[in-house]
């Protein structure tokens, strides 16, 4: 089973667009903290390929996966170049799935990552762009 998806380059484009060429918010683009977390499921995931390349800072694309079979508040968490790397908890999906539904743009950064035997814990911040 692959881990890759495909991400629509316009939401890159759309999220990377706030930012000017030094990486600061362009005026009018606001990034707002919602939560904090850790990527669940990555022990589910092929992520030892990936992993060297995961650094603390990195975007991280979410995108809702509302026909899961197990949840459907469902949000995958992606890297930017397409790894499914699993999914934001249960425990915090709610209020993030319905921002998504209702055309919010959500998307994560890298905390910290560590090895936790064989569980890659990466720890992150969900942000949503106000324009």
């Amino acid at each position: 089973m692959s881990n890759l998806v495909i991400i629509d380059p316009a939401l890159l484009a759309l999220a990377h667009g706030a930012f000017d060429d030094k990486g600061a918010l362009k005026p009018f683009a606001r990034e707002i903290m919602l939560i904090k977390c850790h990527i669940a499921g990555t022990s589910y995931r092929d992520v030892k390929k990936v992993e060297p390349t995961l650094q603390p800072g990195d975007f991280l694309v979410l995108k809702r996966e509302p026909n899961n079979p197990h949840d459907a508040l469902a949000i995958m968490i992606l890297s930017e170049s397409g790894h499914h790397l699993g999914y934001v908890p249960r425990l915090k999906n709610e209020a993030l799935a319905r921002l998504m539904d209702a055309g919010k743009l959500l998307f994560g950064k890298i905390e910290a990552k560590a090895w936790l035997g064989e569980w890659l814990k990466v720890d992150l911040r969900v942000f949503m762009r106000d324009f």
